[in-house]
């Protein structure tokens, strides 16, 4: 064999191998779990509560458990926040191309139970995923995630 068709053996071998990594990594790397230092209805009171002391908005909220529940499923306690912030928006949607990310916002956040019994607070890898798009929309992005996890600081271990 040619040196050069190893070349191209090792480098498709590579390349490979490191798609195989990422799409396993992927889920792990996008979003961010951790677990509340408070019950479920502590923790959502909480979380509530330091939003509104940040300056954040609720713009929606979904009981998932009640939704479900009245559609003949059982689930653990789940509810969804939609959190936002003005400001971060603003930025974003007043430019015509930066608009595209509109299907991420507002942000969220998830509240859960798990079986083990503890609760969960879940959220999207915001800094990770901000990166891709550069500019304005990185720039707000992350600016909105770094706030988003000072909130969330105060509820979890």
């Amino acid at each position: 064999m040619s040196k050069l068709l190893i070349g191209v053996i090792g480098a498709v071998a590579g390349l490979l191998i490191a798609f195989i990594f990422i799409y396993q990594a992927a889920p792990d790397l996008m979003m961010v779990e951790d677990e509340s230092k408070y019950s479920f209805d502590e923790t959502v009171e909480v979380f509530e509560e330091e939003v509104r002391e940040a300056g954040w908005s609720i713009a929606g909220s979904h009981d998932m458990q009640e939704i479900l529940e009245g559609h003949g499923h059982d689930v653990i306690s789940i509810k969804i926040f939609e959190l936002c912030s003005s400001r971060y928006s603003a930025e974003i949607l007043k430019l015509d191309d930066e608009r595209i990310v509109s299907p991420l916002m507002p942000c969220r956040i998830s509240i859960y139970e798990k079986s083990d019994g503890n609760t969960y607070v879940t959220r999207m890898n915001s800094t990770l995923m901000a990166r891709p798009f550069g500019g304005v929309i990185n720039e707000v992005m992350q600016k909105a995630a770094e706030e988003t996890e000072e909130i969330i600081e105060k509820i979890i271990k």
